[in-house]
């Protein structure tokens, strides 16, 4: 019995010295069970790049030898892409920088790895035939805005610059495309307005634009939910590379470009055209001059109590950057 015993625990020995020698030696073994079986990311219509990214599928076709599957979900606005990444309902989210750092700091735990673009995407606009020309006029007026946004940012932080503050005025949340027809409906008297529904009440319903400062939109962030980001890194270089290939394209094609957003987004080609003019592709890398930007304009989120009491904003900024995976990918590019 005893040396059954033995020759027993031999071959249990010898068999589980064999399995290890073979997850070392077998290529990918080790890192099979860190694949994803699909990558979940958004699309919007504020974001022209994920809309070049998913007709053309290139990271579909990057992640297909893996097994990888690809599901894109639309986002009407940051806050959306938000809400999706805080409830784990998609893995990549697009929204605006300063919209990142609201959410973070009141604990989404996400990590901004991407700038796909540096827009000036959004203004304060009042109907066609609005006496208002100004933001001081706009005391004591109905605004619409989507909270938790840059419009809804960039309107808090215009009120403050004209002597203001968001008691002075009534914001009616709404959401982007509703704000809009609000608007030209006249039932508020002016818009924090985001592009592409801002450039089409410009053009199609002669909506003007009282305040335009490209200071005060931040930019066009891709995040990753924190969770993914530690499991999953050589994917997210995936979709960085594929992001990058987007932007590639957009800046040597913007009249293709053009198309395609004014397709996806049902819009007027003069819309898109537009909306494209006032973006500017040039820079993907995230790092410290958003850095530097966001935590100028991070004061805003303290001083209207749209974070928790106490907390350290410059620390959320920093907490919320994420560079290396972007630079890692951009060293490949050039």
């Amino acid at each position: 019995m005893k040396n059954r015993n033995i020759s027993i625990l031999r071959r249990a020995l010898t068999g589980a010295l064999i399995g290890g020698l073979l997850a070392v030696t077998l290529p990918g073994a080790a890192n099979a069970a860190d694949t994803p079986k699909e990558i979940r990311l958004d699309y919007a219509y504020y974001s022209p790049t994920s809309l070049v990214l998913k007709r053309f599928g290139w990271l579909e076709e990057a992640v297909k030898p893996a097994g990888i599957e690809v599901k894109w979900t639309q986002s009407l606005g940051s806050n959306r892409a938000l809400e999706f990444l805080n409830s784990g309902s998609i893995d990549f989210g697009s929204t605006a920088g300063l919209a990142a750092v609201l959410s973070r700091a009141n604990g989404n735990p996400i990590r901004a790895v991407y700038v796909y673009s540096r827009p000036e995407w959004t203004a304060l606009a009042v109907p066609k035939n609005s006496p208002i020309r100004s933001v001081a006029e706009l005391k004591g007026k109905r605004i619409a805005a989507t909270k938790g946004t840059d419009p809804y940012l960039f309107l808090l932080r215009s009120l403050q610059e004209a002597g203001l503050s968001r008691s002075d005025v009534e914001i009616v949340h709404l959401q982007h495309p509703d704000g809009r027809v609000a608007l030209e409906q006249k039932r508020v008297d002016a818009w924090a307005g985001l592009d592409p529904h801002l450039a089409a009440s410009e053009l199609e319903a002669g909506s003007k634009l009282i305040y335009r400062n490209v200071n005060f939109n931040t930019y066009g962030f891709l995040n990753v939910s924190e969770s993914f980001a530690k499991r999953h890194p050589e994917q997210v270089r995936t979709v960085i590379a594929a992001y990058e290939r987007a932007r590639r394209w957009v800046l040597a094609n913007p009249d293709e470009a053009a198309k395609i957003l004014a397709e996806e987004a049902k819009l007027n080609l003069a819309v898109a055209q537009l909306q494209l003019k006032r973006t500017d592709f040039s820079n993907p890398r995230i790092g410290r001059e958003h850095h530097d930007a966001l935590r100028a304009a991070a004061p805003i989120l303290v001083e209207e109590e749209l974070v928790r009491k106490g907390t350290d904003v410059s620390k959320v900024v920093t907490e919320l950057i994420e560079p290396t995976f972007a630079a890692a990918v951009l060293a490949s590019k050039n």
